[in-house]
């Protein structure tokens, strides 16, 4: 009889281990999801996801999560999540080292054909071609060919979302994309070190100047203010420990308030490029 090790070993080629699980990590595991693929996501046991509600790194905290009609559990080891996986579900596992895809002992793991890179940390934290047959990456830090099999452009522009078999993407700028005329203005920062305490929800419609949140601190409020008008797209899960200058929410000038629940434009491009990358390299084609 086949042991646990085995048969999580024993995976398809259709199985795809996704670092990461913020909101553009999820529009990736939402598309490859929808076109087929089985998919497991790592995170951090505590993720400071800042749209929470299109991103699956809820589970971590409430068990399970929604996207789009999409279900994601939380899984307690590798093992698991290859169950979930199997059952029509994304599976979200705590393992911020992806220690699920390296052998240690009688540790069951996990031998996905794709690992894609969604942390946006803008450096790598440790991907590397090794861990599967075809490893990508999101974003700046990582040179296609060399760190990673291929990169797809986060940038806002014209080459968002292509895909690169060689060199770099665009270097982070640490400026926000421009939405009707704002850029750094639309992110909402901690004015101090201390717990994060949310007073707004996300889909609020909040003016500028106006109080979404505080930071508590040695027995003092510090108020968190939006410093442009709109709809509260994102915001910090309250009881979270930030430090001065974090970003903990996001406000969207254009005030849809559908847009805080589905997945964004920036995040399906993406996703398409990595969709793209997965089947350029399973067939093979010339610029692979």
């Amino acid at each position: 009889m086949a042991s646990v090790t085995d048969t999580v070993r024993a995976l398809t080629s259709n199985l795809v281990v996704i670092r990461g699980a913020g909101d553009l990590a999820s529009a990736v595991a939402y598309r490859l999801f929808r076109s087929g693929f089985t998919i497991v996501m790592l995170e951090v046991p505590q993720p400071t996801v800042i749209r929470r509600r299109v991103a699956f790194a809820e589970a971590v905290y409430e068990g399970t999560a929604e996207v789009e009609g999409v279900q994601a559990q939380l899984a307690a080891s590798a093992a698991q999540a290859w169950e979930i996986a199997n059952q029509g579900r994304i599976a979200v596992l705590v393992d911020p080292q992806a220690r699920c895809l390296s052998s240690s002992g009688s540790h069951p793991t996990l031998s996905p054909a794709v690992v894609v890179d969604a942390i946006l940390a803008k450096k790598n934290l440790g991907t590397h071609k090794g861990m599967a047959p075809l490893v990508i990456a999101l974003g700046p830090g990582f040179v296609a060919g060399k760190d990673v099999h291929a990169v797809v452009e986060t940038s806002r522009g014209h080459f968002l979302g292509r895909a690169l078999w060689q060199g770099s993407p665009a270097p982070n700028t640490g400026i926000p994309g421009e939405v009707h005329g704002y850029a750094a203005e639309r992110v909402i920062r901690a004015p101090a070190a201390g717990t994060f305490e949310g007073i707004k929800a996300i889909g609020d419609q909040i003016q500028r100047g106006e109080v979404v949140a505080n930071v508590m601190a040695s027995g003092l409020r510090y108020p968190v203010v939006a410093l442009i008008s709109g709809v509260l797209r994102g915001l910090l899960r309250s009881g979270l420990t930030v430090y001065q200058g974090m970003k903990v929410g996001d406000v969207d000038p254009r005030g849809v308030r559908q847009h805080c629940f589905t997945i964004s434009d920036k995040g399906l491009a993406i996703a398409g490029g990595v969709l793209e990358a997965i089947l350029a390299w399973r067939h093979r084609q010339p610029a692979v």
